[in-house]
């Protein structure tokens, strides 16, 4: 169950990677001091919880000022004693163009430790871990400024069934995605109901997804932006993340009417 939040996890966050496709507005839609909490569900059971926070830090990149991105993930309740999982990631962004000069992990699963950082040289199409040097193909994000970036996408002309294919680094390669853009529906949460963009991206039938398994996401149509919920099919039941706290945003979260 631990590998199967963590990848679900992964997987909910990566969703919002077709930013390279896409161009992002004048200023970004979050600002310092926003905190966003979801929590995961396995059934009727919550499995785990994630909090993410948006930073002003004294720390520069090529004498750019950025911001800090920190999410942190950890198993709830019974699934504690099962496989305790602690996690944290951070991304430092550049507050302009928000795309990623520094990724670090900080893994705390059971017994089991690790950290990793990253370090991003957009010009170069560049990585460079502390376990080797990888090459992109264009703009590269992490899995936390990835999420950043798409949600100060313009999606003023993105119309049902376009669909947008991406590159992204993860677990020491660069990967690619295909999101699709499903259409617009009304989400209820426990924050309250709100109007929704809706995505679906493609996923591979295996040790967690069964064959025909669907994974959907959904974003308020607003300015805001926020992931408010995403559903996940598996080989067994169903995964679903819920938006449960919201605070410090740029703009009023406001419930559809």
């Amino acid at each position: 169950m631990k590998k199967l939040i963590l990848l679900l996890t992964l997987s909910f966050f990566t969703i919002t990677l077709f930013a390279q496709e896409l161009s992002n507005r004048k200023e970004p839609v979050f600002k310092a001091g926003e905190e966003l909490k979801y929590r995961f569900k396995y059934g009727f059971m919550t499995a785990a919880e994630a909090t993410l926070k948006v930073k002003d830090t004294d720390v520069k990149f090529d004498n750019r000022p950025v911001f800090q991105l920190t999410a942190e993930g950890r198993t709830a309740g019974s699934f504690n004693v099962f496989y305790k999982v602690r996690n944290r990631y951070d991304s430092y962004i550049d507050k302009t163009q928000l795309v990623p000069y520094l990724y670090t992990e900080n893994i705390r699963e059971a017994n089991y430790r690790r950290n990793d950082k990253a370090r991003f040289y957009q010009r170069e199409k560049r990585i460079v871990t502390n376990k080797g040097d990888f090459k992109g193909d264009g703009q590269t994000f992490d899995i936390v400024s990835a999420y950043y970036f798409a949600r100060s996408l313009d999606l003023t002309k993105i119309r049902p069934g376009d669909k947008f294919t991406m590159d992204y680094f993860l677990d020491d390669s660069v990967a690619n995605l295909t999101v699709q853009y499903v259409g617009k529906e009304r989400v209820k949460t426990p924050l309250g109901t709100f109007n929704c963009l809706k995505f679906s991206p493609s996923i591979q039938s295996g040790r967690i997804f069964r064959k025909g398994s669907k994974l959907y996401l959904w974003i308020t149509d607003d300015n805001n932006r926020i992931p408010v919920k995403a559903h996940a099919e598996i080989l067994v039941g169903s995964v679903t993340m819920e938006l449960t706290d919201a605070s410090g945003l740029k703009f009023p979260l406001m419930a559809a009417q």
